[in-house]
């Protein structure tokens, strides 16, 4: 702990509150809630035993900042907001952002009609879901018009008699449109559709059976395989009922547990008495404890997802979540044995992962790690920047910047640059040029330039560590940023200050990590100097012509085909091109000539 750290400590305020920590580059590495900022904050850096994830992240912080709040419940949100701002590696963070699709029965309308919607509004609509993992919206509503006759089109029904379309000539829609069924009649067809959504699914497997059985004595083989499928949709739908729970049932189950340095959650929807879905992911989380760790991941979960009536957990929580579901922690009957289903699920995905855990930790955050002992770095390289240079002899000159943000690539935070001024032949001052352009936006309001990187990798040997480290001192960030250079061919590793090189075991991932992206910033540079090249090449020079635009230059182009054809062609010939008036003709033609 640094002094900084000390004197922060002590200046802490006992009012709940957000806090935010960084590593010494001044990345946010976590974000955690407090109902106390003082004693909360004070735990991390307190002598006392803490899981090896807590460790692990304590050993990366070189300061922190804080937010004070009026309430717990705006201390989650701002949590919340954060954490989806920043991603901190040692933050839970929900592998899939996307809304689960849900299906949307327009109630309201005289002529109801479905479809499949990510987002569940207050519209008076009736919605069924969230429909995850192999249950498919779209099959289920093909599976409800083949059964019952109602309308997929968005057509406004109106007073007017339309003609019905084809679906009413193969018994796939009762033709509201031309007002061949009444509101009343139309609605009870959507009851029964809607009463399937729910779980009813005896009556419309009788009606597929016997519509399967039609198909094939008139030897319509093609219809009867595909009623056959949606038979075995229904009865894989029948198998996920859960027993002894409700049919009017809705509830989530969610449980967490953890091995000390991952976890696992299980999120287990029931709807309507059958299980539409098990989602599981493995976590870190720096949290203090396993029920900051769980509140984390439903703030977040349920920001983008539907509330249901029940949350059952394996756990107790805080109860501050904005959200309109009862949270409970069974202990008996039913639900207790629906939070156990969850919990054996994540125990089960906790111990498949945790190989891959290891492996993806060896590669990633443990390859951070080894890099900073073996090149006796400052800090551990969590944000790691690498540049290079692509052109085709001096022409279409570019440079790429790449950034890895805890061993991995962060595309979001690539940018790239065009070489200023007259070509350069040299690559190596070509660099130069770049880096004091990315180093003069460190103040500025760019996301990734305004973020200071632990490591700058350079393609290259000796001499080119030693002339782009004369960068980093003109900005006075020799202390702050560490620089190495990799050498292509044999793989060897410059370090400032030492004339030997470091070689890292071959297959190592630490040397992997230093070659993916190296490898990738030579990818990003290749690839837009071809975007650039490709521009340059499609360019004419009638694009220097003033008042000639696209339109006119195409008109131009097909009536003369080239611009010796234009050479060749009188004023007046080329005022009879449309758009082109006598005084643009002889700018036109003035200008060819100079050709």
């Amino acid at each position: 702990m640094n002094d900084k750290i000390k004197q922060k400590l002590k200046s802490l305020t006992t009012s709940p509150g957000v806090y935010v920590m960084h590593s010494a580059s001044g990345a946010v590495i976590y974000v955690g809630k407090a109902k106390n900022l003082k004693n909360r904050v004070s735990q991390y850096f307190s002598k006392s035993i803490k899981p090896v994830k807590v460790m692990a992240m304590v050993s990366n912080v070189d300061d922190f900042e804080y937010f004070i709040t009026l309430s717990e419940r705006d201390a989650f949100a701002l949590e919340n907001n954060l954490i989806k701002k920043y991603k901190p590696f040692y933050n839970i963070l929900l592998k899939d952002d996307k809304a689960y699709p849900y299906i949307k029965v327009t109630v309201k309308d005289d002529y109801p009609r479905m479809e499949v919607v990510r987002k569940v509004k207050k519209d008076g609509a009736k919605y069924f879901g969230p429909y995850i993992s192999s249950i498919s919206p779209y099959k289920l509503i093909k599976i409800v018009n083949m059964a019952y006759p109602l309308r997929t089109c968005k057509q406004t029904m109106t007073q007017k008699t339309k003609r019905p379309c084809l679906n009413y000539s193969l018994g796939l829609c009762s033709a509201p449109c031309a007002h061949l069924i009444s509101s009343k009649d139309y609605k009870k067809i959507v009851q029964k559709a809607m009463d399937f959504l729910r779980g009813g699914d005896s009556e419309i497997e009788q009606i597929l059976e016997k519509k399967m059985q039609v198909a094939s004595s008139v030897e319509n083989f093609e219809r009867a395989l595909e009623i056959r499928d949606m038979l075995k949709m229904v009865r894989a739908l029948k198998q996920r009922v859960v027993a002894d729970v409700p049919n009017d049932y809705v509830v989530d189950v969610i449980s967490y547990v953890n091995n000390g340095v991952v976890g696992a959650i299980c999120v287990m929807t029931i709807r309507h008495g059958k299980v539409l879905g098990v989602i599981t992911q493995s976590v870190v989380d720096a949290s203090l404890s396993e029920s900051e760790t769980l509140e984390s991941f439903i703030s977040q979960y349920y920001s983008r997802h539907e509330h249901p009536k029940e949350i059952l957990l394996n756990m107790p929580v805080d109860e501050h979540f904005d959200i309109d579901s009862k949270i409970i922690v069974p202990k008996k009957a039913v639900k207790k044995r629906l939070v156990n289903m969850a919990t054996i699920n994540a125990k089960e995905y906790l111990e498949k992962v945790q190989y891959n855990q290891d492996i993806e930790y060896d590669k990633t955050v443990g390859a951070l790690e080894k890099l900073k002992q073996k090149l006796n770095l400052k800090n551990i390289p969590n944000r790691m920047e690498c540049y290079d240079i692509s052109h085709i002899s001096g022409t279409n000159q570019v440079a790429s910047m790449v950034v890895f943000i805890a061993g991995r690539p962060a595309k979001k935070m690539y940018r790239k640059f065009k070489i200023k001024d007259k070509p350069i032949a040299n690559d190596f001052e070509s660099l130069k040029q770049t880096l004091n352009r990315r180093f003069k936006e460190l103040q500025g309001e760019d996301e990734s330039f305004s973020q200071m990187p632990d490591l700058m990798v350079i393609d290259g040997g000796k001499g080119q560590l030693s002339g782009t480290y004369e960068i980093l001192k003109q900005h006075n960030l020799e202390n702050e940023i560490d620089m190495i250079s990799l050498a292509k061919q044999f793989e060897e590793v410059y370090t400032v200050g030492n004339s030997q090189p470091i070689m890292l075991l071959r297959g190592s991932s630490e040397l992997r990590v230093l070659q993916s992206i190296r490898d990738e910033a030579h990818r990003f540079a290749i690839t837009f100097h071809r975007s650039l090249r490709s521009k340059n090449e499609i360019k004419s020079p009638l694009d220097d012509i003033k008042g000639l635009g696209k339109v006119k230059k195409k008109a131009l182009l097909n009536q003369f085909s080239s611009i010796d054809e234009i050479k060749k062609a009188s004023v007046e010939e080329i005022a009879l091109v449309k758009g082109i008036d006598m005084a643009l003709a002889i700018k036109i033609k003035n200008f060819v000539e100079k050709l």
